[in-house]
């Protein structure tokens, strides 16, 4: 039992937590300005109940790094999917012009892309300059090193990489060459090329981009790596997931001989990505979330 001027003898003394510091300090939660534009993520192809699903994942995920967000999903091919009546990109910015009458900037548009595709970016442009909504249109996700984190996560998941160089110093199965592959042609297989020299030195074996679309690459470029001295390949997609059919990435693996991963599909890295760009593309900072104000999802 304690007395007026401090503990009794012999017990010890509750101070208060140290605040953490450095790498270990837990970060402060994130709010939108009061009146932010709606972030609206631009989905590649057509509505489906698996892209449907995977963008609201991200929407959840970009809402948790950011409170206070207006998220909208919108289909770059709109109302032509297996959902039916399902709103278009135009037809989601014509909604949020209705709702934003007036403001400078009513809507952000982020295209769900990890790379440059260029038949969808085509489109994206033109849905916003058809639309009545002030939009600004962002750049794609990629490259960049959350990105390469996200890639080694999948490949580590399919057993073809060590989960990091303390842990796992042998995988029976771990590749010694990394496809990385990608749709948009030589464009998109040269910005991918960035994040797979990010990914190289993750994993300490050479990782070389090729374009699923471009006839040939992903099987010259399996016989560049083996040349080279890799003898077990491995293909990652760097890709979010909607830009292609799932088939297609099987066929592109059997194609170069090898095991593939998984596509990066609602990675955290991928969520915090959109929310990069739809504060870069307003020009604004990120503020700590004001205590009892709106909370995180």
């Amino acid at each position: 039992m304690s007395n007026a001027t401090g503990p009794a003898s012999g017990l010890p003394v509750r101070m208060p937590r140290p605040r953490q510091q450095g790498r270990h300090r837990r970060p402060e939660a994130l709010s939108a300005p009061e009146g932010a534009p709606a972030l609206v993520l631009a989905v590649p192809g057509t509505p489906t109940a698996a892209a449907l699903s995977l963008a609201e994942e991200v929407v959840s995920i970009a809402r948790s790094e950011l409170s206070g967000l207006d998220p909208r999903i919108a289909f770059v091919d709109g109302e032509d999917g297996e959902l039916g009546d399902f709103p278009s990109l135009r037809g989601v910015l014509d909604q949020v012009a209705v709702e934003r009458p007036g403001e400078d900037t009513s809507a952000v548009v982020v295209p769900l892309l990890a790379g440059p595709e260029a038949a969808v970016l085509r489109r994206i442009r033109q849905a916003v300059v058809d639309s009545k909504a002030q939009v600004e249109l962002t750049d794609v996700l990629g490259p960049h090193p959350l990105l390469a984190e996200a890639l080694h996560v999948r490949l580590s998941e399919a057993g073809l990489a060590r989960a990091d160089r303390a842990r796992l110093f042998t995988v029976a199965t771990a590749a010694d060459g990394i496809i990385l592959a990608t749709v948009g042609g030589e464009e998109a297989a040269q910005a991918a090329g960035v994040t797979g020299l990010l990914l190289a030195a993750r994993l300490a074996v050479p990782v070389l981009a090729a374009a699923l679309d471009v006839d040939g690459a992903i099987a010259n470029t399996a016989e560049q790596l083996r040349s080279s001295g890799s003898s077990t390949l491995a293909l990652a997609p760097c890709l979010i997931g909607p830009e292609i059919a799932p088939q297609l990435l099987h066929t592109a693996a059997a194609e170069a001989g090898c095991s593939g991963a998984d596509a990066l599909g609602p990675y955290p890295a991928v969520g915090k990505l959109v929310v990069t760009q739809y504060a870069t593309a307003l020009g604004i900072a990120l503020q700590p979330a004001q205590q009892g104000g709106a909370q995180q999802q």
